[in-house]
């Protein structure tokens, strides 16, 4: 099988699975909002950051290494393994440590115990590392969705059984840990890779030399990515962060399974094409627009359909998240655009440019939340949208220069797709002129016909993303038919 139509099967299987992981997740997500208070969200949310840099020292860059090493031996993968469980009890056993300073830092004393539970995470998914990084070098999604799928499924229930029961914040923190164990217990089941008793100092420091970078890198971005949580939770109540913490994920749901669904096909592919500048090129082109083909539409779809989105699925007592949720879904729209340039730095091996654009970025954000944050959370979200702007035309930068695609030239290849997508949003909003007897009729009509506006434009302008999408479908229907007629 040629590169193409393996690296085509890879981000089917891929944006399947994510799709499929999106669509139970905010199944569940939405059954424990209507079961628990945004309070007892934010409680969570206060420990993102803490949670997301403990898990970003456990994988220390070595995933990445390995993923983009061409040579990689099995001598290279026992190491990483029998480090990253190290790291794991290490890190684990410092955030425990620190628990009770975390706690007194919000306020919130019922943190301590939290912390320290949620810390089984490190350990337990220092076992998973290599085995999820294989699964991406091999480009099996098809192994990851399963074993995904049935993690989420599993301990949602347990999230949603635990909540029903009156468990509170913690049906939230056992359903992460179970989530973390099932899909560890299942990558091993399914992956047949063991490690062996070998241990090489020389092969770890072979990749480090790689990867040390990209964890300075994936520090900075983690901290910044998350530094809101910290903001809001220490400055306003845990109410707010609730709020905020719900609107966030909501964006980061479709927004990110969908980026991370096509980016980490893209990672691998453009690694082993990393020499070849113009097919890379056209590769870092295929991959922008079809991620704004789908990103786009839905993004603004959820500014449109903002209010009786909440008030449909979260009820009256989420209201309050709704101009957060607008506003995260408009930083959104560049979420994936940031991705994909940033995919071929990694590529490259540049991670001197990579980190060097982290630092850049980062301190954009500082400056937004040192001028905005007197003015609420909203005005936070404003200028995050404007560094969210300013951010992809750094990245753009480095991407020209290695690959000729500057910002002008990805700005005109996306131009069209961003117009679809506003277009097809002003006709659903429109909707709310006339008269539904309740937000159920109104909600389901807006996506009905958010559907049939965008689908008509596409098939208007004849985007080649859209009539690729109908023909995969069709060669599927007809594999599907031909098997059961041979069964027959």
């Amino acid at each position: 099988m040629d590169l193409k139509k393996k690296t085509i099967k890879a981000i089917i299987w891929s944006l399947i699975e994510r799709s499929g992981q999106l669509g139970t997740r905010l199944i569940i997500s939405i059954i424990l909002a209507r079961l628990l208070l945004p309070p007892q969200f934010g409680l969570i949310g206060m420990l993102t950051i803490f949670m997301a840099i403990a898990q970003l020292f456990l994988n220390s860059g070595f995933g990445l290494a390995l993923i983009q090493k061409k040579d990689a031996t099995h001598v290279d993968s026992c190491s990483i393994f029998y480090f990253n469980i190290f790291v794991g009890i290490i890190v684990a056993g410092l955030l425990c440590l620190a628990a009770p300073w975390i706690a007194a830092f919000y306020e919130e004393p019922a943190l301590t115990s939290l912390t320290q539970f949620l810390s089984l995470n490190l350990i337990i998914g220092s076992f998973a590392l290599v085995q999820t990084a294989l699964l991406v070098k091999h480009i099996d999604f098809k192994t990851q969705l399963k074993i995904n799928m049935v993690a989420t499924i599993a301990s949602g229930i347990i999230g949603i059984t635990l909540a029903y029961r009156g468990f509170g914040v913690w049906s939230l923190a056992i359903q992460s840990v179970t989530n973390t164990l099932f899909g560890t217990v299942l990558l091993w089941f399914f992956n047949k890779w063991r490690p062996s008793l070998v241990f090489s100092f020389v092969a770890l420091k072979r990749m480090f030399n790689f990867s040390w970078r990209f964890l300075i890198s994936g520090l900075i971005d983690t901290v910044f990515r998350n530094i809101y949580f910290i903001v809001i939770g220490k400055i306003f109540t845990a109410t707010d962060l609730g709020f905020y913490s719900k609107a966030q994920n909501w964006q980061r749901l479709p927004s990110e399974s969908l980026t991370g669904g096509v980016s980490r096909v893209t990672f691998p592919v453009f690694s082993s094409i990393q020499d070849d500048a113009a097919r890379l090129k056209k590769g870092v082109r295929k991959a922008l627009t079809n991620l704004a083909f789908l990103n786009f539409p839905m993004m603004i779809g959820i500014i449109v359909l903002a209010k009786p989105l909440v008030l449909v699925l979260l009820t009256e007592k989420w209201l309050p998240c709704v101009p957060y949720l607008q506003l995260v879904c408009v930083v959104g729209l560049f979420y994936p655009l940031h991705a994909i340039n940033v995919n071929v730095l990694m590529a490259k091996g540049r991670s001197d440019l990579f980190l060097r654009l982290e630092i850049l970025k980062k301190t954009l954000i500082v400056l937004n939340i040192l001028v905005t944050y007197r003015w609420g959370i909203q005005a936070m979200l404003w200028g995050q949208i404007v560094g969210s702007l300013i951010a992809y035309y750094l990245n753009t930068y480095y991407t020209g220069r290695l690959i000729a695609y500057p910002f002008k030239e990805q700005v005109i290849d996306l131009f069209l797709y961003l117009g679809m997508a506003v277009v097809m949003g002003v006709c659903v909003y429109s909707l709310r002129l006339f008269p539904f007897p309740n937000n159920w009729s109104l909600l389901i009509s807006q996506v009905l016909a958010g559907v049939v506006v965008y689908g008509a434009m596409n098939l208007i302008f004849k985007m080649p993303e859209f009539i690729e999408i109908f023909s995969l479908l069709n060669d599927i229907a007809k594999s599907r038919m031909s098997r059961f007629a041979f069964l027959k």
